[in-house]
């Protein structure tokens, strides 16, 4: 039994972390899009256009491996999480089909008119269908962390006495108070990976001394969404988030902060140590004393529960991942404001474009925010355990009992061959995108 709920929950986790690469940089390249093609109209400087339709070419291709990436996700719901689905499927049903009948159609639909039908819809309806798209992107979020929400804390519901879950209540779903903190970190987020990809090619087209023009617009544009969004996904959003997680799931606040005991006279927040989960203590620990009280309550003094207060089947059942990961991630959007924020003096005082070490980081950081948004999921995700739906269904009652942990590994080998081919396919596009670069091609 443990072996088939270590090899359902490894494939769920492999496959959602691979797909969520792509969906991450379309939600916040959406938005990017969006104001290029307003600039463009704004100012007619034809370099906006270009840049619009260049980056809406990246986006189709993540979106394209996003779909790909994501219907076997939705399959697992009925192979190795049968139960689950059986159990829950009255409720995240609804969510998931929205997202899927409204969010994704919407969002389809319209980047074909984007990428196809400028010429025949005129500058102003170009816009609109851009707008959708970004409509459509963000909406998709909205679905699935209201979703993810749910299972997170559990509101509107009703349980049978078959044990399923039934809706009593659908606007609680969308009322939910895990769902808006959730909803605008995530989004933020994303609008920060997507700054860094364009701010990172702009740094690439400056360096090489290509295109240089748009290096200039994309570094630019890049620096100002990313440093907007870096402080937006600390404060308020990043902010919210943890005070949900104080007051939902205190177990899982503990374990992410590696409060083995409880703080009585202000609790220290820690900078860098590693969990030992033999002696219940945090080894070469650097802390600052005080601080987390404050951050959470607004009182240096107030007592923080350390994870002795929960009975050992409460907490989360991988401390030490939970903890590195959420030290990760922060430790990361720490670096991502500070980088931002040098890059927009420097841009201020005019020396950015040609100051070679900023934008030699600027360039190869682009993929940091990817691992940042991926440890936030794992903090979400772990910091649930032991539970499915929060509180009421645990993770081992929502496995499949019939597909035996050797078919899933074996499905798991297959996701991880074929995914290589995938991300190698989607590599060698968007390298041969930027090749080509932003400039339209003369007829």
């Amino acid at each position: 039994m443990e072996d088939m709920i270590f090899y359902d929950r490894l494939q769920f986790a492999f496959t959602i972390t691979f797909h969520y690469l792509f969906p991450q940089l379309t939600m916040g390249l959406s938005l990017i899009i969006v104001y290029f093609k307003w600039q463009y109209l704004r100012t007619k400087t034809e370099q906006y256009n270009d840049a619009a339709r260049f980056f809406m070419k990246i986006f189709a291709i993540n979106f394209t491996m996003g779909v790909v990436t994501g219907i076997p996700m939705e399959f697992q719901f009925g192979t190795n999480w049968a139960k689950f689905s059986e159990l829950t499927g009255g409720i995240i049903g609804q969510t998931l089909a929205m997202e899927g009948t409204f969010s994704f159609f919407l969002e389809s639909s319209f980047l074909a008119l984007f990428i196809f039908g400028e010429k025949l819809m005129g500058q102003k309806l170009h816009l609109l269908t851009g707008f959708l798209v970004f409509l459509g992107s963000w909406a998709s979020g909205y679905f699935i962390l209201a979703t993810n929400a749910w299972m997170q804390h559990p509101v509107g519901y009703e349980v049978l006495a078959n044990g399923k879950f039934v809706l009593e209540n659908f606007s609680a779903l969308f009322s939910n108070p895990w769902l808006l903190p959730a909803f605008l970190h995530n989004q933020m987020a994303s609008v920060v990976t997507s700054s860094f990809v364009v701010a990172s090619i702009g740094a690439f087209y400056l360096l090489s001394k290509t295109e240089e023009e748009y290096g200039k617009l994309f570094l630019k544009t890049g620096v100002i969404f990313g440093l907007t969004s870096s402080l937006l996904v600390a404060f308020p959003t990043g902010d919210w988030n943890a005070k949900n997680v104080v007051k939902y799931q205190p177990a899982a606040f503990a374990a992410m902060e590696g409060i083995f005991e409880t703080e009585e006279g202000g609790a220290e927040i820690v900078l860098i140590g590693q969990p030992n989960m033999v002696e219940k203590k945090l080894d070469n620990k650097i802390a600052v004393p005080n601080i987390l009280s404050f951050l959470t309550y607004q009182e240096w003094d107030k007592e923080i529960k350390g994870m002795e207060e929960f009975d050992k089947e409460e907490l989360p059942d991988n401390i030490p991942a939970l903890y590195y990961s959420y030290h990760m991630m922060v430790g990361l959007g720490t670096i991502f404001i500070g980088v931002m924020a040098l890059a927009a003096f420097l841009l201020w005082r005019k020396k950015l474009y040609s100051f070679a070490p900023l934008l030699w980081v600027i360039m190869f950081l682009f993929p940091f925010p990817y691992i940042a948004n991926i440890t936030g999921w794992y903090v979400a995700e772990l910091g649930r355990q032991p539970y499915l739906v929060y509180g009421l269904l645990r993770t081992v009652e929502g496995i499949s009992p019939t597909v035996s942990s050797g078919n899933t590994l074996f499905t798991l080998l297959g996701f991880v061959g074929l995914y290589m081919l995938l991300g190698l396919l989607f590599l060698l596009l968007v390298g041969k995108a930027i090749h080509a670069g932003p400039k339209p091609i003369k007829h």
